[in-house]
């Protein structure tokens, strides 16, 4: 099942199902409105549809406490900024404030003069949990979607912490949509294909990431509460580079889908 947040023209954000052409089903391409966010409740169809390209995606979720980013989890990544790979992992938090959808522009602020991008598998989480064994993961994901990881490059070498390098107001695109029937292992095999303006940046499998889906949830679930609509960030492959006004990003992830972002200075919003 496919989860969106979406609105219609002068509309409050709504949560829908998703179908698209390559399931063959009855309704191609449209979003069938639910009565409540998902993670709260049974999925309750209203009666409402609608076709995709009548409708503005959202970011489809909110996370209601933070996101949790997992650092240096590819050993190319680590290769091509020249350092080692962690013996402890390195963890950081992205505010909720820097969550933005598909196609609202990432704001590039006056503070830097090297915005990065990041593509990875986000992680959300369904319950609360704290301390959950490798064996029960599963059992407290909602689903997975993609993300940007939107970077100050320069911030980030200048800072011992990341925070502020990673937490700038749209520096965490999220989207399409949450693919809620994703197991473990299909999780554990995805292509992460990102681009600018078209042109291949980033190519690389989670087949490759240090930790794996269930080491990142049970780890970050070792020290904090997890709550429902948490996003986790599994880390990105080689090829990060520069963002510059004008550009438009995506990240696309194999049965996941493809998340585009145009960059804008600020004040050009």
């Amino acid at each position: 099942m496919r989860i969106a947040r979406f609105s219609l023209p002068g509309g409050a954000p709504t949560f829908g199902v998703v179908e698209l052409e390559a399931d063959q089903g009855q309704f191609p391409n449209t979003v069938a409105a639910i009565t409540s966010d998902p993670l709260t409740g049974p999925v309750k169809y209203t009666g409402a549809r609608h076709d995709l390209d009548a409708v503005r995606l959202l970011a489809p979720v909110i996370p209601r406490s933070k996101v949790v980013a997992m650092g240096r989890n590819w050993a190319d990544h680590i290769a091509e900024m020249g350092e080692s790979a962690p013996v402890s992992p390195t963890i950081f938090i992205k505010p909720n404030t820097s969550v933005i959808g598909p196609d609202q522009p990432i704001v590039k602020p006056v503070e830097t003069s090297y915005l990065s991008y990041e593509g990875e598998l986000a992680i959300v989480i369904g319950r609360i949990c704290r301390r959950v064994p490798p064996e029960r993961v599963a059992e407290v994901i909602f689903g997975y979607t993609c993300a940007n990881d939107v970077t100050a490059r320069d911030l980030q070498a200048e800072e011992d912490q990341w925070t502020r390098a990673k937490g700038f107001d749209t520096f965490c695109p999220l989207g399409p949509w949450i693919v809620t029937d994703m197991t473990l292992p299909q999780a554990g095999s995805l292509n992460i294909v990102t681009t600018v303006d078209g042109d291949v940046k980033q190519d690389g499998t989670t087949a490759d990431m240090l930790r794996s889906v269930g080491e990142i949830v049970a780890l970050v679930s070792g020290f904090a509460t997890l709550l429902p609509g948490d996003v986790l960030l599994s880390g990105t492959p080689s090829g990060v580079g520069r963002l510059e006004p004008g550009q438009s990003v995506s990240v696309e992830i194999s049965g996941l889908g493809t998340l585009t972002n145009p960059v804008v200075a600020e004040g050009d919003k």
